[in-house]
């Protein structure tokens, strides 16, 4: 078989593994290089497992609240650990199988290894090493190894990995990253999480829910710091009445370990600090790319902050190779990797009217309890562009479906511009929001005006219908508030 191509992948992660594929369906000779994981963290350690572990919380939450529905249940209701591991490393497995499969009816080869630029249009691939950061995936049947590969076009999307912050630095048993996060032996009485990103908040959601004593540090002002700051503080309000803890404006400045138990040392803005002890600790302060020991500097990729640097197609400043995902910098969203890895592809393939990634319309989405979506700009960010806006709420208070499903804690926000009803921004908290985002997200997409929207028939009863309430107060003319 020849060592040649049109296009090689280095990563299968959800932007590599969707390059890969569309790149098949446009007749191109396509290989892929992986070294740990078929569909890469996302399907493997973040995204699908992490949602499986939300839903036995979503479960847990509504069983422990029967009464509410008018329900009696019997007996104590208790978390199974290692079956809610199971379940969900079992879910991981199956999405992995699925991407080889997908590989498979698409006739793009894998190769089994780690890769590196060595010049523009060419690669070698020597033995995969063993991360230190999680254990390594089977490895395929049928898979190509170790040799020297050319291909006309290269698309680095390597990803990202936990950010470790100096001295206190994640060791697998006291203090976590996502993956001893996501298969715990056992549950913890008590739980610190350094963090309020998406990865932290949605950890903390999940093990309060399991009946873990949880305490979330942040740095910023607010929970989730890039959410609109509202919706931030509405969320933040439904999370302390679940019994989470959190210090905003706080840091963890040093961790002492014990036998089985971290002691934090957490600096707050005014000064005093306060020592926090827990059974385990989870490091949720970001993530950063893998840009190491693949060739960059060989081949002179010009990299920025820890990332790649790319134009709106994936192109790097070297013609031939391009990035992609977490590696080529935020938002760091596998949706946004997908999106990339089609543009990529189809910018190399020359197909007409591509369309460069649009930043300002990549949604948002963190699967805690309430769950946070959003699009667009913040009412903060919308004044900071000096942007004269309309802003309209909704409260689910006022939805009679989410009053009926017993989920009535939520709101839905939108930013217009005033002088051309532009939809600039929209923020959700609630029930399935993360759902419900698209519809905006198209809109946006669509240059939807408010009378566009306006004008659309929601289905009744839907929770969706506080998305045009919220429309209808923007421009002062809410009927169900």
């Amino acid at each position: 078989m020849s060592n040649a191509y049109d296009l090689i992948v280095i990563g299968a992660g959800p932007g590599g593994y969707i390059a890969a594929i569309r790149a098949a369906q446009l007749g191109m000779k396509v290989a892929v290089v992986e070294r740990e994981h078929l569909a890469g963290i996302c399907s493997n350690w973040g995204c699908i497992p992490t949602k499986a572990l939300l839903r036995t919380a979503d479960v847990m939450h509504t069983a422990t609240h029967a009464k509410d529905y008018g329900l009696t249940l019997e007996g104590s209701i208790k978390p199974d650990v290692k079956a809610i591991v199971a379940r969900s490393r079992g879910i991981a497995a199956r999405m992995n199988n699925g991407v080889g499969f997908l590989f498979k009816k698409n006739k793009v080869d894998i190769i089994w290894g780690e890769a590196k630029l060595t010049k523009p249009g060419e690669i070698v691939v020597g033995k995969s090493t063993k991360p230190v950061v999680q254990p390594q995936g089977p490895v395929p049947k049928n898979t190509l190894g170790e040799g020297t590969y050319t291909a006309k076009h290269i698309i680095v999307a390597t990803g990202a990995r936990p950010r470790a912050l100096p001295g206190i630095e994640p060791d697998g048993k006291l203090i976590w990253t996502y993956f001893e996060a996501m298969k715990p032996e056992e549950l913890p009485k008590s739980l610190l999480v350094m963090g309020s990103g998406a990865i932290g908040i949605e950890f903390a959601s999940f093990y309060n829910a399991m009946g873990v004593d949880v305490t979330v540090v942040e740095i910023m002002t607010q929970v989730m710091p890039v959410e609109d700051a509202e919706i931030s503080a509405f969320a933040k309000k439904q999370f302390e009445k679940q019994g989470i803890k959190i210090h905003l404006e706080a840091k963890v400045a040093k961790v002492e370990k014990g036998a089985n138990s971290i002691t934090a040392t957490v600096e707050k803005k005014d000064g005093t600090s306060e020592k926090i002890t827990a059974d385990r600790m989870i490091s949720a302060v970001g993530v950063q790319a893998n840009i190491e020991n693949i060739g960059l500097e060989a081949v002179g990729v010009k990299t920025e902050r820890g990332f790649i640097v790319i134009d709106g197609y994936g192109k790097t400043n070297v013609p031939g190779i391009y990035a992609i995902g977490d590696v080529a910098g935020g938002p760091l969203l596998a949706h946004k990797a997908e999106h990339e890895a089609v543009v990529c592809v189809e910018k190399i393939a020359g197909l007409p009217n591509v369309h460069a990634t649009d930043k300002g319309k990549i949604p948002g989405c963190t699967y805690c309890n309430p769950q946070v979506a959003s699009v667009g700009l913040t009412e903060a960010k919308a004044k900071e562009q000096g942007r004269d806006i309309r802003v309209g709420r909704f409260s689910f208070a006022a939805n009679g479906k989410a009053v009926a499903l017993g989920e009535d804690q939520g709101m839905v926000k939108t930013i217009f511009d005033k002088k051309t009803g532009e939809l600039l921004g929209a923020h959700m908290v609630g029930a399935e929001v993360t759902e419900l985002i698209q519809g905006f997200v198209v809109a946006m997409n669509l240059e939807t005006t408010e009378e566009d929207l306006m004008h659309t028939i929601f289905p009744h009863p839907t929770i969706s219908e506080t998305m045009k309430e919220s429309v209808l107060d923007a421009y002062g003319r809410v009927l169900n508030a």
